[in-house]
């Protein structure tokens, strides 16, 4: 199989296939190989030229997940997460395979927005067809049904940042397009291709029991939140919800990890377009005190219900939402506390719902 036979590649324009063919290597690899362990750092990604390849992992007995022959991509988390390898990939037959090294394909995929797509279409696919073996050893004593939602909540929450990048990808390919616009696509692209990075590494949180450190350096926190509130407009438009400032944010600075933190942001912002199934307003409102900044979420949904609002922070709790992994939340509070704050909901007669985090003060 070449490469330019390769399902994911079909589309590439001639010049992208060119580029890719100067950074990728064949490799061989006989009956019997590891060709990667799982917990090793990842190197890169690698499509399968011949042969079979079978994906395994498990913590008390190995399973093998799926089998991947001619055509068909593995590897490809090492591309979008910074983390090990979540299972072993082996050859069950004499294989060939193309390998595209991870620093090489990170500047391709900033080049090539349709790859991007593609690629991050091929991580929905996969975590869509996540398999139930392997599921049930990471939830144990969780339902089947429980099971199913979560599976379906990832691929929900993907969906957003894979329409963005489709259309920044449209766009960016549009004949007569100025160099400016062709800019902000691909700044667009690369923004959403991190945001999913963060959502992959969120999941790994509870399916390897790793926590992502959060690289705490002193921002601008006015800055931070108007950059991101563009974003959260554009997502919550799409289920004809408004996102309003009712106040503009302080010109304070804090330690926090942008990244990370955006994440916070996006699950709230998420969480309530949620709950306000014909449209509604968000609102967000900014405090002060002597050593912190105080963030409020307040929807126009019909609140919190009682008998889940001392579980709301749990993993895996959810409520009058029909797609949601359930840890939304949890991870919020994860990421808050990890940047030494804390965050809070509560209920008043007559509003929706409002969430609350608080975010320390450089000193």
């Amino acid at each position: 199989m070449s490469l330019e036979s390769i399902p994911l590649l079909r589309n590439l324009k001639s010049v992208e296939l060119q580029a890719l063919r100067l950074i990728t290597q064949t490799k061989q690899f006989p009956a019997g190989t590891d060709i990667f362990l799982e917990g090793a750092p990842g190197d890169g990604l690698y499509f399968v030229k011949s042969g079979l390849i079978e994906i395994s992992g498990g913590k008390t007995a190995r399973h093998v997940f799926s089998r991947l022959g001619p055509g068909e991509i593995f590897g490809e988390m090492a591309v979008i997460e910074h983390g090990t390898r979540s299972a072993t990939a082996s050859a069950a037959l004499d294989s060939e395979v193309f390998f595209v090294p991870r620093g090489e394909m990170l500047p391709f995929i900033e080049r090539s927005p349709g790859f991007a797509f593609a690629l991050l279409q091929q991580v929905s696919h996969r975590l869509r067809g996540f398999n139930q073996v392997h599921l049930r050893e990471l939830v144990e004593s969780e339902s089947l049904a429980l099971i199913g939602r979560f599976a379906q909540g990832i691929v929900h929450d993907l969906k957003n940042p894979l329409s963005i990048i489709s259309l920044s990808a449209e766009m960016f390919d549009m004949p007569g397009i100025s160099a400016e616009i062709r800019a902000k696509s691909q700044a667009r692209i690369r923004k959403q291709v991190e945001r999913v990075t963060d959502m992959v590494g969120d999941i790994l949180i509870f399916t390897q029991g790793t926590r992502p450190v959060a690289q705490l350096k002193r921002n601008d926190y006015r800055a931070f939140v108007l950059e991101l509130v563009h974003d959260l407009r554009s997502e919550a438009e799409m289920r004809s919800v408004q996102v309003e400032l009712e106040n503009v944010p302080p010109p304070i600075h804090a330690l926090f990890d942008p990244r990370r933190l955006s994440r916070v942001l996006f699950n709230l912002a998420g969480n309530a377009t949620d709950v306000m199934l014909n449209g509604g307003k968000l609102i967000l409102r900014f405090s002060l005190t002597e050593n912190e900044v105080i963030t409020e979420f307040e929807d126009t949904g019909p609140g919190i219900p009682p008998e889940i609002a001392d579980k709301l922070f749990q993993p895996f709790a959810t409520h009058g939402k029909t797609k949601g992994t359930g840890l939304g939340l949890s991870i919020c509070k994860k990421i808050v506390e990890d940047h030494g704050g804390k965050i809070s909901a509560r209920g008043e007669p007559g509003r929706g719902a409002i969430f609350s985090f608080t975010l320390p003060l450089a000193k």
